[in-house]
């Protein structure tokens, strides 16, 4: 399209038509009046009207036009399905808050590049009317000339429609791409326009703007076709939505990406997959800080009540959620799980989004209408997108709600208690553990048998025999010896693996399986007592462990069964794995060369046994054609089959103890950080919370000691910390919850340095120099089990 057969929409602001050059002589087809979107009121231009500096002029007009078209529409009973979500002949809405128990994200199989996505239509577009390199040479001369005109026009002509951004930054005008992977959009050429605008001048920011709103206008009925996704995935890279003054425009933008049916998310979805790190991580951080200052806003004027804008964070976080899915779909991720984290959301009310989420997530409604009338509100919760959580805050949440629970229990103890006029015994708040060392698995599993309705409650330990209250470190004692002898490779319940140094299953039968379920009670209680637990399961073993993450009403329901892959075979076994990934690989004859069939075996106490992995697997030969099916049921025998007993009672104990829907919260690997700790260590983190005792933080011992610590590599750290508290890795709450603490040891200097893994204490002899403490702490830590208690 010429700029002379351009005209503002009869739907744009006054300013964007002022805006518009004076030889604009063509007409348009003329519109249908457009119905407003959700208008925010008066409030809505607050932000806006600042005027100073590096911020946008005032944008009245703009809602003063919503309002316009708002008092048309009704008169005309307009069928705006946001507003009035009882009329007709509209599209339905998907719901902006989906359900967490249905994975709270779009799946991969859903979201794979072979769903039968419908064919949208490609318009006629105008004509391009630049290339990348005319915009870099105008943008130059217009720096040293000081004159704008020309990219000013560019800018003007390009954000005016969505038609026109896709002529200005469509690889090829003229071709149709039917392919959900690729956007057909030159991203250089948009980075290039995105980069260059925050140095343009203030006209020409406004202009863009100004654009924007115009074309959100037109555009409120939906998208028609792909070139209409496509411009919404170019104006969402828009950097000026930084900036607070842009969020009023900002969230209409979020408003109606969110509000797509699912078979339009899917091409976002994978488009935004398609992006650069550095451009993903820019997408999202910006989101994440526009819920944050929507939630604590520095300066509240700035935006609408927020009555009136109760939208703008569930619009932001169904967003989010797509970029969310389009980093699970890349291997590896693009960016961190972790960098969808939200700080601001640990300093709410965490249990009143829980209790929200609890009261309205089963919500199966099939259209939008019920979350965008404003009386139902209060049902959005931020569990529903549970990957902006912190790990620290759902830890949090699930201990509060196990404390609930555990309160609960209590008071009907009691009242059951008084109600038979007995008196009260406040022991009954605790879970008391009495055990002897020489029969110490034993004692355990028979004592958590019998109060296996109190492992809810806090965990107290008593060696029979031994005096002495638990203050927490016979609690961290009891842990550290039970863990040492079940996974001591003598007891046989576990294979430790040298190459991927974790522990798995073993494949072993016996008539017993009481002992694995004993584990995952201990793993659940380590959870709810803040216990960092010194194991080293697979990732893999975390992914079984939420599958399902509540557990099956129905008995007979398989657990611990989780689709597995090379990959996670390779966590455990890399060679095996390796073997698997030359056989999918190798070009000759599979039949011939390897003489293989769908049988495996293992060794079971000295006796070699068969197993099929298929009926009549052993008369079946591995081919060319059946080779992908034979590795995927053979990684599924080892992770899943054969040990499927062994898991099943490790998973009912862990779930005895944290069964609670607050699992549905986590990540596998959050379950893992949960029960193991952190691997990130920040000794300087350690040095400022360290407490002391006999020495002070400026003693020459103490300055030498983290010279030398905060110096070691990365392997004598963690051999440190090792030594000192039982584990390497780092409690969720970080090295302040270690309650690290240095003891003077009045002992001759010669002596090595002695650790209380259960009180997370170094007892340091008054060394001397730099070079003596070095030596004898390396001496220490590197010759040590790590558990030395006196």
């Amino acid at each position: 399209m010429s700029e002379a057969g351009r005209v503002p929409s009869p739907a744009a602001p006054p300013e964007v038509a002022a805006a518009a050059p004076d030889e604009r002589k063509g007409k348009e087809p003329e519109r249908e009046k457009l119905p407003p979107i959700v208008s925010a009121g008066a409030g809505a231009t607050a932000g806006l009207d600042r005027g100073s500096k590096g911020q946008i002029s005032t944008f009245s007009s703009f809602v003063s036009t919503v309002n316009q078209k708002k008092e048309a529409a009704e008169n005309r009973s307009s069928p705006t399905h946001l507003v009035f979500p009882n009329i007709k002949n509209v599209r339905d809405l998907p719901p902006i808050c989906l359900d967490v128990r249905q994975k709270q994200r779009i799946s991969t199989e859903a979201s794979s590049s072979e769903m039968k996505a419908p064919v949208l239509p490609e318009p006629v577009l105008p004509n391009q009317p630049k290339t990348m390199k005319d915009f870099q040479e105008d943008t130059e001369k217009a720096k040293s000339s000081g004159d704008w005109k020309a990219v000013h026009d560019f800018y003007l002509t390009t954000f005016d429609s969505f038609p026109e951004l896709n002529a200005a930054f469509k690889k090829d005008a003229t071709t149709s791409f039917n392919t959900i992977e690729d956007s057909g959009i030159n991203a250089k050429f948009v980075n290039a326009v995105y980069d260059a605008l925050l140095n343009t001048p203030q006209d020409i920011q406004k202009t863009v703007l100004k654009g924007i709103i115009n074309s959100l206008l037109r555009e409120w009925k939906g998208p028609r076709t792909k070139d209409d996704l496509r411009a919404y995935f170019i104006l969402l890279q828009n950097p000026q939505f930084n900036n607070t003054s842009t969020y009023v425009i900002y969230a209409h933008l979020l408003r109606q990406i969110a509000t797509l049916v699912e078979a339009d998310h899917h091409f976002l979805v994978h488009w935004f997959k398609k992006l650069s790190q550095k451009r993903f991580k820019q997408l999202v951080e910006r989101l994440l800080q526009f819920i944050s200052l929507r939630l604590f806003p520095a300066k509240p004027e700035e935006f609408p009540p927020i009555t009136k804008c109760s939208w703008w964070i569930p619009s932001a976080s169904k967003v989010l959620s797509l970029l969310n899915t389009a980093n699970s779909l890349v291997h590896p991720p693009l960016i961190p799980y972790t960098d969808f984290y939200n700080s601001t959301l640990d300093h709410i009310d965490l249990m009143e989004e829980y209790h929200t989420w609890q009261s309205f997530g089963n919500s199966h409604s099939t259209s939008a209408s019920w979350f965008w009338c404003r009386p139902y509100f209060h049902r959005f919760s931020f569990c529903q997108y549970p990957f902006v959580i912190s790990i620290a805050a759902k830890k949090i949440i699930i201990q509060r709600d196990s404390e609930q629970q555990m309160i609960s229990i209590a008071r009907q103890s009691l009242v059951d208690k008084v109600s038979r006029r007995q008196r009260p015994d406040m022991n009954m708040l605790f879970l008391n553990m009495k055990v002897r060392r020489t029969h110490l698995v034993s004692d355990s599993l028979d004592e958590l048998t019998r109060k296996r309705a109190d492992l809810k409650k806090k965990l107290k330990v008593t060696f029979v025999g031994e005096a002495g209250l638990d203050m927490g470190g016979l609690t961290k004692e009891w842990f550290l010896l039970l863990i040492r002898q079940i996974f001591h490779p003598d007891y046989g319940m576990f294979t430790y693996h040298k190459d991927s140094h974790c522990h798995w299953f073993s494949s072993f039968k016996c008539d017993n399986y009481s002992e694995f379920r004993l584990v995952g009670i201990l793993m659940g209680l380590a959870v709810y007592n803040s216990i960092t637990l010194d194991i080293r399961f697979p990732p893999c073993c975390y992914k079984k462990l939420l599958s399902p993450p509540i557990i099956p009403s129905d008995q007979n329901t398989p657990v611990g069964i989780c689709s597995v892959t090379t990959d996670d075979l390779c966590q455990i076994m890399p060679e095996l794995a390796h073997g698997l990934s030359e056989l999918l690989s190798y070009e000759g004859n599979v039949e011939e060369d390897f003489y293989s069939t769908f049988q495996v075996f293992q060794e079971e106490f000295g006796i070699i046994k068969s197993y099929n992995l298929k009926p009549g697997g052993d008369k079946i030969p591995v081919t060319n054609q059946n080779r992908k099916e034979y590795v995927q049921l053979y990684v599924d025998f080892l992770l899943n089959k054969s040990i499927y007993k062994q898991f099943a009672a490790f998973y009912y104990g862990f779930h005895s103890v944290c069964a609670s829907n607050a699992l549905m919260l986590l990540r596998p690997e959050e379950v893992e950080i949960l029960v193991c700790g952190s691997p990130e260590l920040d000794m300087h983190a350690l040095q400022r919370s360290t407490q002391y005792d006999g020495y002070a933080k400026t003693d020459l011992t103490i300055r030498y000691f983290w010279d030398v610590v905060l110096g070691f590599p990365l392997d004598l750290q963690k051999k440190l910390l090792h030594f000192t508290t039982g584990s390497d890795r780092v409690p969720v709450g970080g090295m302040a919850d270690l309650n690290f603490k240095i003891s003077k040891n009045e002992t001759s200097t010669n002596w090595l340095p002695v650790a209380h893994t259960c009180f997370n204490q170094l007892c340091l002899p008054p060394y001397k120099s730099k070079k003596d403490l070095k030596q004898k702490l390396i001496i220490g830590i590197s010759n040590s089990e790590g558990f030395g208690l006196e």
